[in-house]
């Protein structure tokens, strides 16, 4: 005598889709100047997020101080400025002390070094994962430079530090702040878009990326002001789009008398237009990657 009795089991099974009830995806190079696609973008969120993720861990794996080196770049370029620009070459600092001064211009500067050399190598680097799967190619230098927000939060308790120290209020204008810190990173993504594109091309970007980096750092107010520069030549200034990104970046955080101005606006329209100009240029050779890369 059983004490219990399975309950007989029926398998339904669903009726066979017809020929014309079937779905298919195809997919081809795009022809032509194309859309850009965003839309794309929200689909592939959740990959965003993961090579957003892996390239946080990769950076700081098997290291020995870790997230630390977020912080120590910049203190020891702010120290080295601090020595040669602040007290050997009494550069003005706008009524701030130096070593905040310049430091709170190498925040948003590190931000966008950062975002560009990843951005400039991403597709690159990429390759195995390009070569196999489809997706937005746009994720892929995106994600390298969500990946530099980490860096910036962690610098920028530093500076909160530095101005309790020195006794410096923000304003208002810290409410802007969120703004140059989005700036900085667009104006890294419009320039990193061309030449992440042309790294495929040509090997020779990636060669070229330290002396651009380089000589953006000295054609930038990073260590001087921008009032160094004649009041008539300064809206050219802001052909530099990162001068605009700097100083609105000090205006916004140390609650400086003079707003960036003009100079900002110019910036924000070299920006806009080397975005735009980029994701088209890149949307038009991502059908390449895959076979050239």
């Amino acid at each position: 005598m059983t004490l219990t009795e399975a309950a007989p089991s029926h398998t339904v099974s669903a009726p066979p889709l017809e020929r014309s009830e079937l779905l298919h995806t195809r997919i081809e190079p795009s022809k032509g100047w194309i859309s850009l696609g965003l839309k794309d973008l929200w689909q592939y969120r959740e990959l965003l997020f993961f090579l957003t993720w892996r390239d946080i861990k990769v950076r700081y794996k098997q290291t020995a101080l870790g997230a630390a080196w977020a912080v120590i770049q910049p203190l020891f370029t702010m120290l080295v400025f601090t020595l040669f620009f602040g007290r050997l070459a009494k550069v003005p600092s706008d009524g701030v002390p130096y070593p905040l001064f310049s430091y709170s211009a190498l925040l948003p500067w590190q931000l966008f070094a950062y975002a560009l050399t990843e951005s400039s190598n991403s597709v690159v680097a990429n390759e195995r994962l390009i070569t196999k799967v489809y997706f937005p190619r746009l994720v892929v230098p995106l994600a390298s430079i969500l990946a530099g927000l980490v860096d910036f939060v962690i610098a920028f308790t530093l500076v909160i530090g530095m101005m309790v120290w020195y006794g410096v209020r923000p304003t208002w204008a810290v409410l802007t702040l969120p703004f140059f810190v989005i700036f900085a990173m667009v104006t890294a993504l419009a320039v990193g878009l061309w030449l992440s594109a042309l790294n495929v091309q040509y090997r020779d970007v990636r060669y070229t990326l330290t002396f651009i980096v380089q000589f953006w750092l000295i054609a930038s107010p990073v260590a001087y002001s921008s009032t160094l520069v004649p009041a008539r030549w300064r809206p050219f200034y802001g052909l530099n789009p990162m001068a605009g990104v700097i100083e609105g970046f000090r205006w916004a955080l140390l609650g400086k008398a003079q707003a960036p101005g003009a100079m900002l606006w110019v910036s924000v329209m070299v920006v806009t237009v080397v975005l735009v100009g980029g994701l088209y240029y890149y949307r038009r050779m991502e059908k390449t990657f895959a076979d050239v890369v």
